[in-house]
């Protein structure tokens, strides 16, 4: 049976003129391998190399989106979705290299009505997993990624708490629906964690596939642009908005507190003085917490009604068969 969905593959880049060079030529023997009708989106976030002229000279069927100035992943990626065509989109980082069946064995997921992505298994240089399935766990009231699995009883697809923003083959229609990436994670980090929790919260499933393979660079372009000094406060500052957009009630409550004496004190006093200025960040950012939270609040009325991280975690992850599931070495 042939597959006749379609995909619009969406590449943000900064300047990833090099990466471009080396990984385009495998994204497109692995789509034209695929027999899937296609268009590839370059979003440019401002870049200060000769992406734009590499991409015009070389590839001028891509469509080429450019933005004025630096805005970031999220704002980045949404220019994209906003312009694809295709059923399914195909979030894909510039330092990503597909391998030529990448797509054969993602097309069975979305033969389901309440799938909303799909990822693959990415490896890093070193041959080692660099991402796969996660479960849906918490370190007290915080959402915590664990160990990389899989699992084993074919009767069962292989759930995962969140998708990889890399490579993660989703519906474009439930995309659009949930409004992309949500920006207020801006300028990187979590927000690929985000939009998966919205769908799951949806009623939709994110699934992992352990035989479509791709190889990645890990992060090539925001370590080479960006110091830990300057990561680390985006990062956890972007963990407590995760936090904060998707607790509700006496957990939302409990986790404040939790965040103030576990994450935010004993950093400090270990003389992590970046965390002060995540947290501080973190304040800042209530107004457009409070509209998130009522922006997914809202998609759930529409929907099956409201689902917490908590109740998916238990009805989803918790029914897995314990002698079926395979810790996978990092």
């Amino acid at each position: 049976m042939s597959y006749t969905k379609s995909i619009s593959i969406i590449i943000p880049n900064y300047n990833g003129q090099t990466l471009l060079e080396k990984y385009l030529p495998y994204t497109y023997r692995a789509i034209e391998n695929s027999g899937a009708d296609f268009e590839i989106i370059v979003v440019d976030d401002a870049s200060q190399d000769s992406s734009l002229n590499f991409i015009s000279k070389y590839y001028p069927n891509i469509i080429l989106l450019a933005n004025k100035e630096n805005c970031g992943f999220s704002f980045t990626c949404n220019q994209g979705i906003q312009m694809a065509q295709h059923d399914l989109v195909l979030l894909l980082n510039s330092d990503v290299k597909l391998e030529e069946n990448y797509f054969a064995k993602l097309w069975p997921y979305f033969d389901l009505q309440d799938t909303f992505g799909v990822m693959g298994r990415i490896i890093n240089p070193a041959g080692k997993i660099e991402d796969a399935a996660r479960m849906m766990a918490f370190q007290g009231l915080k959402f915590k990624a664990t160990h990389f699995y899989i699992n084993k009883d074919i009767s069962q697809k292989t759930p995962t708490a969140y998708l990889s923003g890399a490579n993660a083959l989703v519906d474009r229609k439930k995309l659009i629906e949930l409004g992309g990436f949500d920006e207020i994670y801006s300028p990187f980090y979590v927000e690929d964690v985000d939009l998966s929790f919205r769908a799951w919260r949806l009623g939709w499933k994110c699934y992992y596939e352990h035989e479509a393979i791709c190889h990645h660079e890990v992060s090539s372009t925001t370590k080479k642009e960006h110091s830990k000094k300057t990561l680390y406060p985006v990062l956890y500052r972007n963990k407590f908005i995760l936090q904060a957009v998707h607790l509700d009630g006496i957990k939302l409550f409990l986790w404040k507190i939790q965040l103030l004496t576990i994450e935010v004190f004993i950093r400090a006093l270990l003389g992590k003085w970046w965390i002060i200025k995540a947290y501080f960040s973190y304040l800042k950012k209530k107004p457009d917490i409070h509209f998130s939270r009522k922006k997914i609040k809202d998609l759930m009325k529409k929907h099956q009604g409201y689902k917490g991280l908590f109740d998916i975690r238990k009805n989803v992850f918790d029914s897995l068969k314990s002698g079926k599931i395979e810790r996978l070495k990092a």
